[in-house]
């Protein structure tokens, strides 16, 4: 597993290189202190996992996962801050960042870089327990528009639950790959980029009257 650290903290960035290639299967390429170095090391290393600080000078962590994600539609990034403010959450999110975690909550960074590697999306428990108060919107909203129907509606929501693909096949009496077939219709249509910004779009847009 490959990984770059981008913090603006030097010691900081050493203290996780070091930490983390204690274990076999991690190596840390490089280093970086800001945003522009992120994306300067990215495009030299294209590196399993970027794990990289939000707030820098120059250029934020954010701004440089927005940089990266054009170039690179399937990188890897995992957003390490000391903070836990609601509107870095919600941009996280919407760039389809694989992780948020909390820096204090260190015993996490390794299990997260790992499940991050093997594709799933990770973000801390206390912030996971406030995304849906975050992202529901009082708008009406109309799935129809998007020519989304009934079952690729209920798939939404059930993947909004956390079901995996698996769940939702025997939820709702279907194949696995019927429902890979379904989310991939999904994500056409909706424009979105994986099941993360599924279960975001979905609660944007929960406290609605039409489906």
């Amino acid at each position: 597993m490959n990984i770059i650290i981008v913090d603006d903290d030097s010691l900081v960035a050493g203290a996780l290189k070091t930490i983390l290639e204690i274990n076999e299967d991690v190596k840390v390429l490089a280093t970086g202190s800001d945003g522009k170095e992120a994306c300067e090391l990215y495009r030299k290393y294209q590196p399993d996992i970027l794990l990289m600080d939000i707030r820098m000078k120059n250029m934020s962590g954010l701004e440089a996962s927005t940089i990266i994600l054009q170039e690179f539609p399937h990188a890897k990034i995992l957003l390490l801050t000391t903070f836990s403010d609601d509107e870095y959450i919600i941009k996280a999110l919407r760039l389809g960042a694989k992780g948020y975690l909390l820096k204090q909550d260190y015993t996490s960074i390794l299990p997260a870089l790992r499940a991050v590697f093997y594709g799933q999306t990770v973000f801390g428990t206390e912030i996971v327990s406030r995304i849906p108060k975050l992202l529901q919107a009082s708008a009406v909203f109309d799935y129809s528009a998007y020519d989304i129907n009934e079952r690729e509606l209920e798939i939404i929501e059930l993947i909004a639950k956390g079901y995996s693909n698996k769940e939702i096949a025997s939820e709702l009496f279907l194949s696995e790959g019927t429902v890979r077939n379904y989310l991939s219709s999904i994500l056409d249509k909706l424009q979105l980029r994986d099941r993360t910004q599924v279960a975001v779009f979905y609660y944007q847009h929960k406290n609605t009257d039409a489906k």
